[in-house]
């Protein structure tokens, strides 16, 4: 094979499973995800079937991280997504779902400014009485994550890790608090009913819980910075995946237990992102209630932490693969991080926000859910076309792994989230709410398509007008080693 460009890595080896736990699961935000997504998914939707929901999709996730985890061993890029893809159905494909993982990741990144403007001016608002707009605690939000994005990613873990056990901590507390005192004086388990869940909207509830997940497989942009890529990604895939079902299942049922489940709807409505920590005052207190919403905003801190840092490599890879400029390849010369990608996605997120406020869209149930579920139609899409680059990549190394991984476990995957892909289609007018129009009906799904097209028609530019820049989308990270670096195995 001829001559490649020489690659610049991201930090070097200093990872281990649990800080990129720490990471993953921090993305998916266990209490912002639990406080601010679980109640909005209630009052959206309508539907009281959420805590099914979570439970039928942790198995579908678990079948494409078979996949996802097989694969790793072998494809080492903080690309993650695209370098599978390329790899395993063709470069150009690959490039295309680059740009849907730039356009999801971004989206459901910047989302989460307009929970937290809302969160941070709520909270202030309730201490001095006058709270401050939701787009100003936003925009400082996003200046000062782009400045940790340009810091040691060990130091992130760090604070990630801290803010992440105490998360959980509290969300386990408050669940015990609401089956303790269930609505009615009894637990009610109809929300794991199907009845509940498969209803009119059903799709709808499927994205919304979708988005909670997002941020278990990013272990694999990482891979370049962990100490034995080999083991360590796909251990803290399913360990990401585990807990955070476990943390969605129980959660969302115990909100419907202790608000009832035949008001959870209304009182979701009602209350919004404030429904678990009203719950919690009346049965722990509100010195209780204080310090949970005090975790709630930093947990918010931490996902944002997180998908920046997954964000800007993102931008790196893409730099560093030519498929977008190479100055996005630029990482700092003292910690490794990726300080180009870090500061164009911390531009984008100052822009959008300041459009939403400009426009005096609502944080929550517009910048919000608007994006997030965007960005989960997206996510879907990814891990589909993941699913199909592992039974392609595979089908040539057949000796590599067992049939469970190369092909089965994949192809059930893609059945699993193509059914889910189709429900959130046909549901995401009820996504939008009454503000939503035509145009942001087919618009906002629209942006994966148009990022998939623009991704691949730019690699079959590349094809003609640049050989040797097309013939390493996807490759290796070292200039000495194989496209794919195959490990068969202990």
């Amino acid at each position: 094979m001829g001559t490649q460009r020489p690659r610049r890595g991201l930090g070097h080896r200093r990872l281990g499973a649990a800080q990129i736990v720490f990471f993953v699961v921090a993305a998916a935000g266990p209490l912002f995800a639990i406080a601010g997504g679980v109640p909005t998914n209630y009052a959206v939707t309508g539907s009281i079937g959420v805590p099914l929901s979570f439970l039928l999709l942790a198995p579908i996730l678990g079948l494409f991280a078979v996949g996802y985890a097989a694969m790793s061993r072998y494809i080492t890029n903080a690309g993650a997504f695209y370098p599978y893809v390329a790899n395993g159905v063709g470069k150009s494909t690959g490039a295309g779902i680059a740009f849907v993982t730039l356009i999801s990741y971004n989206a459901i990144q910047i989302s989460i400014y307009g929970l937290f403007g809302w969160s941070v001016s709520t909270w202030l608002g309730t201490l001095t009485g006058s709270p401050p707009p939701w787009w100003l605690c936003a925009l400082v939000m996003v200046l000062l994550v782009g400045a940790l994005g340009v810091l040691r990613v060990d130091l992130n873990a760090k604070v990630l890790g801290v803010a992440l056990c105490l998360e959980v901590a509290v969300v386990a507390i408050v669940d015990i608090a609401l089956f303790s005192n269930p609505a009615g004086g009894s637990v009610s388990l109809v929300p794991l009913e199907p009845s509940s869940l498969f209803t009119t909207g059903v799709g709808a509830v499927f994205a919304f819980s979708a988005a909670a997940f997002i941020g278990f497989e990013g272990a694999a942009t990482y891979g370049e910075e962990t100490r034995e890529p080999s083991r360590t990604v796909g251990r803290a895939t399913f360990a990401a995946i585990a807990l955070t079902a476990v943390l969605y299942v129980v959660s969302s049922l115990a909100l419907a237990v202790g608000a009832g489940p035949d008001v959870i709807v209304t009182t979701a409505a009602a209350q919004g992102p404030d429904l678990l920590f009203n719950l919690a005052g009346e049965h722990l207190g509100g010195t209780f209630s204080d310090v949970a919403y005090t975790l709630f905003v930093t947990g918010q801190c931490a996902a944002l932490l997180s998908f920046h840092n997954a964000v800007a490599r993102y931008f790196f890879a893409l730099g560093r693969e030519g498929l977008l400029p190479r100055s996005l390849a630029k990482t700092s010369k003292r910690t490794g991080a990726p300080v180009a990608g870090s500061l164009t996605q911390t531009a984008l997120a100052l822009v959008v926000v300041s459009l939403f406020a400009i426009a005096g869209r609502d944080p929550v149930t517009e910048l919000f859910t608007w994006l997030g579920t965007t960005a989960s139609t997206g996510v879907v899409v990814i891990m589909i076309a993941v699913s199909l680059s592992v039974i392609g990549f595979f089908k040539r190394r057949r000796h590599a792994e067992n049939a469970w991984r190369r092909w089965i476990a994949p192809s059930l995957a893609i059945l699993a989230l193509s059914a889910v892909l189709a429900l959130i289609l046909l549901n995401f007018d009820l996504l939008l709410g009454p503000a939503g129009t035509f145009l942001l009906r087919w618009g906002l799904p629209g942006l994966v398509l148009v990022a998939a097209l623009v991704g691949f028609l730019r690699a079959e530019v590349l094809r003609t007008r640049d050989p040797e820049t097309y013939a390493a989308i996807g490759g290796p990270l070292e200039e000495d080693e194989e496209p794919v670096k195959l490990r068969t195995g202990r």
